[in-house]
């Protein structure tokens, strides 16, 4: 697999997003969800809710039509996925053997990975993960994560605990100087407001690692723009009955002086149907890093 080239000044483009497994129509849904990777080519994306059964795996059948690399982290507690599933009439055969996980796509070559299993609660432990790579970027290695916390909005006590053995996984290894400021997105099923979201940042209030801090990219868009991930103008949003909110968030090391790995703009994406299909419930959310 051959490594792009990046033009003088290009920035290090990274995005999340989460796929919504196995729901709706999710082989138009995959043409939609391939569509928009192709024309944003980010150099990295963290991917939640990503399925994979016996024969295939959604990450890799986009790796292999994007021609990036792949990283897979499968849950080890899918059943309540497979119980959803299987309420909406699919073949319990089938859904038995479905995986569900995060993933990450490179352009460039994954020099390591690594997966640490989140700390459950709530009514049932929903085996969330994180996943970590250190990306072969052109400049230096970027020691990007993506994860996927609880989702009941109930539960920010125990997105806390999750968020407490998350920060030292995605910050453990990095080398100020030689690596880029590392990279956390995924989908935090919180608002930048919430507890679990300003203890990950470690600068509204002290963080589980200290000196530590994460900056929420989306703090450099539009300060009108609400940034909502999880708007209620996408049907598969609405009929749950929630208000919109911003819960998928790309958080970024404080760059050095000279500004590598810093902020240099932030947008939304897969807000609109693609071809009459909307992709996901959710938009993703992609991040231009100063190279």
């Amino acid at each position: 697999m051959s490594t792009p080239t990046p033009a003088p000044g290009a920035p290090l483009r990274v995005m999340t997003w989460n796929l919504w497994w196995r729901f709706g129509d999710w082989r138009a849904r995959r043409e939609a969800i391939l569509a928009v990777l192709a024309q944003e080519r980010p150099d990295v994306v963290g991917l939640q809710e990503v399925w994979a059964d016996e024969g295939e795996n959604l990450a890799q059948w986009l790796g292999e039509r994007l021609g990036m690399h792949v990283a897979w982290s499968p849950s080890p507690a899918p059943q309540r996925w497979r119980r959803r599933l299987a309420w909406n009439g699919e073949d319990p055969a089938v859904v038995d053997g479905l995986q569900f996980g995060n993933a990450v796509l490179s352009r460039h070559p994954l020099l390591d990975q690594e997966v640490r299993e989140l700390p459950g609660g709530g009514d049932e432990d929903e085996g969330r993960t994180a996943l970590k790579v250190l990306v072969d970027a052109p400049r230096r290695p970027l020691p990007f994560t993506t994860t996927h916390l609880n989702s009941s909005p109930a539960e920010s006590a125990v997105r806390v605990e999750q968020v407490r053995a998350l920060v030292p996984f995605v910050v453990g290894g990095h080398r100020r100087g030689e690596h880029y400021p590392p990279v956390l997105t995924g989908d935090f099923n919180a608002v930048a407001e919430s507890d679990e979201l300003r203890l990950a940042g470690g600068y509204l209030t002290p963080g589980p690692v200290p000196g530590v801090v994460l900056v929420d990219s989306w703090r450099f868009a539009a300060p009108d723009d609400p940034g909502f991930t999880w708007d209620r103008r996408n049907p598969f949003v609405a009929r749950v009955h929630q208000p919109s909110a911003r819960i998928d968030h790309v958080l970024v090391g404080l760059p050095p002086f000279t500004g590598e790995g810093s902020v240099r703009d932030v947008r939304l994406v897969a807000t609109e149907p693609v071809g009459g299909v909307w992709a996901s419930d959710h938009a993703a959310v992609v991040v231009d890093l100063e190279p």
